[in-house]
């Protein structure tokens, strides 16, 4: 059946790679793409700021981007064009609703990202509800995540590694690859697959949902799986965001210190913000340079994580014969890790500074729409007794030794490269 593919039929991930970047062009070519707002604190600013004529405007012009690309993607994919242009409004109308949620102030100060709304309006939908067959094949969960991570790449800055300074970037190299490896090592002596395990490690080590995200995209994980390891990383980000500061004073360390402390253990950018502003100026400043350099490493992580599992889980009668050349690994390679070191490198060395500003708003607003969609997408695919089961007890018990490892491990470097 596969002579029926068209000439203009593309892999999905090279389909990623075409339609990121023709976003990514659209905007260098003057296309302002708009940031809504979803900040709200209480049921008058919601009418006021997020509800207005304006601002629902401003949604809908970017569903239209989103819409059009969707069903462009599924055109160029050769899959069910109709289910996508129903299905995908009701994916987004549901993802609107988990943005405005996760705009509540009081949300907010818990560190409740979209994307753990997004997935439990699905998870509630999916098993509560009957979801139907045909906005079941509008849910195209691997296309809106490697679009998502294709338009992050513009946000992970060479430049930003150099503003971070060496002491930055050393601690991010000490802790990504001590604390990816302990937490490997710990996942397998509890019996975890190879491919839950390199998740997890991905999102202790580096940057939490973003490295957790990239990671099962490099290996094509699981999505249930995935979702699995994002709410374990938020939810475990929420008390230590509050008790870190507090253990810190305690322990009489002092702000820069605290700060590495914090930006190389806290998983998620806004929970590090979050945490650091409690502590004060210098580490708030301290702890977001450690992790943009943690983040900054995402793309080589990415990029290293896809050789070793394509070299290795690779099931063709060559692969078994021998290993793997370097054509098969090519096959194999997921082409999207090159769209976002791409855009990464051609945001970092040919965008000017000046456009970069400009359009870093829209872009961040539309990968994060992407990344919120996506996980709609799985929370209406997904069953509670899938996400929670038996098993699952494994899994987080790897993740929670492998966050005390990051946290004892990350102070003694702290310690040792900030202490005075």
């Amino acid at each position: 059946m596969s002579n029926q593919k068209t000439s203009f039929t593309l892999t999905e991930d090279w389909t990623v790679v075409v339609y990121g970047f023709l976003i990514i062009a659209l905007t260098l070519v003057g296309l302002k793409i708009p940031n809504p707002a979803f900040g709200w604190k209480d049921t008058s600013e919601l009418f006021e700021k997020v509800l207005t004529i304006s601002n629902l405007t401003n949604v809908v012009f970017v569903f239209l981007i989103v819409y059009a690309i969707a069903i462009l993607a599924t055109l160029t994919l050769g899959k069910n064009v109709s289910a996508t242009v129903k299905g995908f409004p009701i994916v987004f109308v549901l993802t609107f609703l988990a943005l405005i949620l996760a705009g509540n102030a009081f949300l907010k100060n818990w560190n409740l990202e979209a994307v753990i709304f997004s997935l439990s309006i699905g998870l509630i939908i999916s098993n509560f509800f009957s979801v139907p067959i045909w906005l079941k094949e509008s849910l195209s969960t691997e296309l809106f995540v490697k679009i998502g991570l294709v338009l992050l790449g513009t946000s992970v800055i060479f430049g930003d590694i150099l503003k971070a300074g060496s002491l930055g970037l050393i601690q991010a190299l000490l802790v990504v690859i001590s604390v990816w490896y302990f937490a490997f090592w710990v996942s397998k002596k509890l019996g975890i697959d190879e491919e839950l395990a390199i998740i997890i490690s991905s999102a202790v080590s580096i940057c939490g949902v973003s490295a957790a995200i990239a990671t099962a995209g490099a290996i094509k994980g699981d999505s249930k799986k995935l979702s699995y390891v994002i709410s374990i990383v938020l939810i475990t980000a929420i008390p230590m965001i509050i008790f870190m500061p507090f253990i810190a004073k305690a322990l009489g360390l002092s702000e820069a210190v605290t700060g590495a402390w914090l930006g190389g253990t806290i998983d998620t950018t806004g929970a590090v913000i979050a945490s650091g502003t409690l502590v004060g100026e210098e580490a708030l400043k301290i702890s977001t340079i450690v992790k943009f350099s943690q983040n900054v490493l995402l793309g080589l992580a990415a990029f290293a994580i896809s050789i070793y599992w394509t070299y290795t889980n690779n099931q063709s009668e060559t692969a078994k014969e021998s290993k793997p050349t370097i054509g098969v690994i090519w096959e194999r390679f997921p082409k999207f890790v090159i769209g976002f070191i791409a855009a990464s490198l051609f945001f970092s060395f040919v965008v000017p500074a000046e456009t970069i500003d400009s359009v870093k708003g829209g872009l961040k607003s539309l990968q994060g729409l992407w990344f919120a969609l996506a996980f709609t997408s799985i929370g209406l695919e997904t069953k509670f007794s899938d996400l929670f089961n038996n098993e699952g007890k494994k899994p987080l018990y790897a993740f929670l030794i492998a966050q005390l490892f990051n946290i004892i491990i990350t102070l003694v470097i702290a310690y040792f490269l900030f202490g005075k």
